[in-house]
């Protein structure tokens, strides 16, 4: 199997839960005196081979992420772990730019309060600006075709 592969048979898995998930759900809701549409047994097995099938994806997609050069010495891994870090900074410092602005805005009387909101507003989106031009990007395919798990 391809690297590019598994991440979509990963998502497959997750699907596949989630819709036999559902389909327990209807299976427990029977009129007294009816069977139920599946069999749950059935149903709780397919979920085993499908966890299981996750449980091995997972796995391969790790070990393969950790194993495999991304660039200047990082794996796959440090890259990914870069690329969530960054965002969740990101994310971060936008939501706190854009909750002081409304902090700020709501409190018109005060022209000191918006000044000041606006300095930090300010100093917020530099900072998101700043995380931006890091230069960190995500390409999921750069330097990995033909690898395999």
């Amino acid at each position: 199997m391809k690297l590019a592969e598994a991440p979509a048979e990963r998502s497959d898995c997750q699907n596949r839960i989630e819709e036999v998930k559902k389909r327990l759900s209807r299976s427990a809701r029977v009129q007294e005196g009816e069977q139920p549409v599946e069999d749950t047994t059935e149903l709780l097995a397919e979920t085993e081979r499908v966890f299981a099938r996750l449980l091995g994806l997972v796995s391969a997609i790790n070990r393969t992420n950790s194993k495999t050069a991304f660039d200047d010495g990082r794996s796959i891994s440090d890259a990914i772990a870069e690329r969530d870090v960054v965002g969740k900074r990101r994310d971060f410092l936008a939501g706190n730019s854009s909750r002081t602005l409304h902090l700020f805005d709501s409190d018109y009387d005060s022209l000191i309060s918006g000044e000041c909101g606006c300095a930090i507003v300010s100093s917020f989106q530099y900072q998101v600006n700043g995380v931006a031009r890091s230069g960190i990007r995500w390409y999921p395919d750069r330097g990995l075709k033909g690898v395999r798990i």
